[in-house]
């Protein structure tokens, strides 16, 4: 089967790689997004599917909207792929894309479809507390993650995972799920089953504003909010940034034991030994694990308390 890949993030890097090493697959190009300024240096860096397939040696195209780009388009009909495979390809195919190959152009998304539709299915996932997520490969037509589904597959979410663990998770669970996909639309193997639309949610770009802390939320809130938005979530400390990269909500007994009642959301209550604060939130305390100073490493939340001498009474601020 001759294949076009699009794809940009290290999250579409695992399935890139199962189909070059697959010999059922050719991989005749790849399509990614264009080079763009990234990091402290501002250098301008391509995406890393870019990377991987100059790596391969594969053909590469980039352009800034693939469908007004005319020579692009052309030269992806005169590839005569059978089928297009897309994974966080970052940009929305027009029909005119989506007809060029004439298997279609399937689609791996990193939700259980419906759920999820849309770019940060991952990030919203954990933000609301779900207990499990998984891969749904799809038959892509023009809309938003709305075309006819081909296969499923799911994984558990521990309380402790990140939108990080998570990703990785699925990359390679999509990674096997594409390929299983892929030999068995082509055998005609698989009959597409239209999404509920009825049972569809959205999971949109992630906004700055998403990742400010309102401790008045409750601990289990902010501890999905701090796991689901990783590594960006931010709070005030002695009038500085300080990053809340991991947190565990604690339970009611903890709570009772550990909080004083008057205190105000943000207040830091006790100081839990080689572990960190626990702050008061709208309902029950966080204990701050892991943490990072604007400007300074991640650090624990037991080297975060000892190196600032973190005082009971003190108030973390949005």
């Amino acid at each position: 089967m001759k294949v076009v890949f699009f794809g940009t993030p290290n999250f579409a890097i695992p399935t890139l790689e199962r189909l070059l090493e697959h010999p059922s697959f050719e991989v005749l190009a790849v399509v990614t997004q264009p080079d763009k300024r990234r990091g402290r240096g501002n250098q301008t860096t391509a995406s890393p599917v870019k990377s991987a397939a100059l790596t391969r040696q594969i053909p590469v195209f980039s352009p800034q909207r693939l469908k007004k780009d005319v020579e692009t388009l052309n030269q992806l009909r005169v590839l005569g792929a059978d089928i297009f495979v897309v994974i966080a390809y970052g940009q929305i195919l027009s029909q005119e894309i989506l007809d060029i190959p004439p298997l279609g152009c399937i689609n791996v998304h990193g939700s259980i479809l419906p759920k999820y539709r849309g770019a940060a299915p991952i990030n919203w996932c954990l933000y609301h507390g779900e207990t499990q997520t998984g891969i749904t490969t799809m038959l892509m037509d023009a809309g938003m993650d709305t075309g006819a589904m081909l296969l499923k597959a799911t994984i558990p979410i521990d309380l402790a995972d990140n939108a990080l663990v998570i990703a990785d998770k699925l990359a390679n669970l999509g990674a096997d799920l594409l390929v299983e996909t892929l030999v068995k639309w082509q055998r005609q193997e698989i009959t597409p089953i239209a999404q509920d639309n009825a049972q569809a949610t959205y999971a949109l770009l992630l906004h700055k504003s998403d990742y400010v802390v309102d401790w008045h939320k409750s601990a289990i809130a902010l501890h999905n909010q701090v796991r689901g938005f990783f590594p960006n979530c931010t709070t005030t400390f002695r009038g500085q940034l300080l990053k809340i990269l991991a947190s565990v909500p604690l339970d009611a007994t903890d709570s009772v034991q550990l909080a004083n009642s008057s205190s105000p959301p943000g207040t830091v209550v006790a100081i839990i030994k080689g572990m960190g604060a626990a702050i008061q939130t709208g309902d029950r305390l966080l204990l701050l694990t892991e943490v990072q100073l604007a400007g300074k490493k991640p650090q624990s939340g037991g080297d975060f308390v000892n190196g600032n001498r973190l005082l009971v009474g003190e108030v973390l601020k949005p």
